[in-house]
């Protein structure tokens, strides 16, 4: 008695077949890119250049890659830094406690749309100084009067 199923038989090319549909649906689902990436709140926008790993620029201004810094290209690869030497990029980026670059994302054309904070340090407080009345300066200290 054959228990096993004929290999051309039609309930063994049927199984055959949901399995190759089921297993195609769900590659296309993972290699569909919803065109942005989830960043973390904390993280910034600049231009990143690679000058001598693990020194950089960003915005201009001289940085360091922290050790183990992940620099995540368009694609959400990983790519190490010495493969970037020399070229502008517009990233996303977080700094860790040191203040060191500790992750990166080279940004999409997508994303490079969406607004994000930048690195420009802002101010959570106003001083009369800051916005002088209009007509008027700022008041001038005088040095406190009394003995000395």
């Amino acid at each position: 008695m054959n228990r096993c199923l004929p290999l051309f038989s039609p309930s063994a090319a049927l199984w055959r077949w949901i399995v190759l549909a089921t297993l195609f649906a769900c590659s296309c689902a993972a290699s569909a890119n919803p065109g942005v990436r989830p960043f973390p709140k904390n993280s910034l926008r600049g231009v990143m250049q690679i000058t001598q790993p693990p020194t950089m620029l960003l915005n201009g201004k001289a940085a360091r890659l922290s050790p183990g810094a992940r620099i995540h290209t368009e694609k959400n690869m990983i790519v190490v830094s010495g493969s970037l030497i020399g070229k502008n990029l517009l990233v996303n980026y977080v700094l860790d406690p040191q203040g060191m670059v500790h992750e990166v994302w080279i940004l999409t054309a997508i994303e490079a749309q969406q607004p994000m904070p930048s690195a420009a340090p802002k101010s959570n407080y106003v001083t009369d100084f800051d916005t002088p009345a209009k007509g008027s300066a700022p008041a001038a200290s005088t040095p406190a009067s009394g003995p000395h």
